[in-house]
Parts: C-alpha cells; structure tokens; sequence
C-alpha cells in the first residue's frame, strides 16, 4: 500500500465522525465533486456514498463502498473511479493523547489502468493528494469543535411597555372625551320663527 500519515490536534471522535458522515465525503476526498446520495446507515459495511469525480462538465458517476468498519478505529473503504478501476482505501485512527490523534491512509490500487503504472510513480501521484485529504480532514474535524455564536432567544428582546387600559379593574369605564354643546333646532320651532317675520 501508498501510505501516507498525520497528527491530528483533536479526539479521535471528532476525526471519525466526519469519516461517518457520507455528506461530507466530497469536502475531504480529492478528486470527488459532488456527493448524489448517501445509503441509509453508513457507514456500515456494505453502504455505499454514489458521487461524481473531476470536473465540471467532465464528470462522472461512481461510487464508494465500505469494506470494513471499526467504530473510532478503522474505515476500509473501495473507489471506484471509472476507467481509473477500483482502489482499495485504508483510514485508521491511533489515539497519541487525549487530544491528539495520528490518522494513517494507504492507497492501493485493485483493479483497472492504475495497476499497470510503476508503483514508485504511483506513490510520486498519489502521495501529495493523500496528504491533501488528510489536510482537509483536519480542517473538517477542528472545525466541528467551534460552536456557532448563539443568537439572541426571543425572550430576550427588550419588552415594550404597554399603554394601559381603563376599565372596571382600572379605575372606571372608558368615556368618551367632552364636546362644545350645539344647541339642536327643530323643524316646528323655525316654521313658527317664519311665520312671525313675514
């Protein structure tokens, strides 16, 4: 196998979980574009994450499946990549101290046009994109240890005062406010004041 190795500044915990997550797949995997789907329970042996390799709009569909799993440990895993053939991954975690951890990954080749290359230009290929994986599970697994900044709750809003209402718990009845009195004429009275004038 092409191996590769790093230390981690982190629980090997957080360094699974993001091996556990099949969504994230593409963000740490070189050469993965875009994840399609992920398989109910992985990764159990035997679920696969269904992805798209190389760029854009060169891509192809292909897939990954799990090979062998120990929870915290170890995640075996088998690439296809197209007319690349199939790639045996090995990932295993080694807890240094409670907030270290050293992640080795080998890469070998089983099947397709990667077999035939020489393995020493192989490992001149393979070994700066592996540490680039490694890198981005890094990033992944530090990342996961910053909590968000908490939004204010809604309760903490500042409180409006509100105007109060007058009503029989408060003092009385509402009323209406007072008016200039406009004296009312009524039709028989001015008759009777035409009748006089004319």
């Amino acid at each position: 196998m092409i191996e590769v190795q790093g230390t981690i500044r982190t629980p090997l915990e957080r360094i699974f979980a993001v091996l556990a997550d099949g969504w994230s797949y593409a963000s740490w995997v070189v050469g993965a574009a875009h994840v399609r789907a992920v398989d109910a329970g992985w990764p159990a042996v035997g679920t696969r994450v269904h992805h798209r390799l190389g760029p854009w709009p060169l891509q192809i569909d292909d897939r990954t499946v799990v090979r062998a799993m120990e929870p915290n440990r170890l995640l075996e895993l088998e690439a296809h990549a197209g007319l690349l053939g199939i790639a045996r991954v090995r990932l295993t975690l080694e807890q240094v101290s409670d907030t270290t951890t050293r992640v080795r990954m080998g890469w070998m080749a089983v099947s397709g046009a990667a077999r035939y290359i020489p393995k020493p230009v192989l490992a001149l290929m393979l070994r700066p994109r592996n540490s680039e994986s490694l890198h981005r599970v890094d990033d992944l697994a530090v990342h996961r240890e910053t909590q968000p900044t908490p939004r204010p709750a809604m309760n903490a809003l500042p409180a409006v005062a509100a105007t109060p209402r007058r009503g029989p718990s408060a003092g009385g009845a509402l009323r209406r406010p007072a008016t200039s009195a406009v004296p009312v004429t009524s039709a028989r009275s001015r008759r009777a004041e035409l009748s006089r004038c004319c």
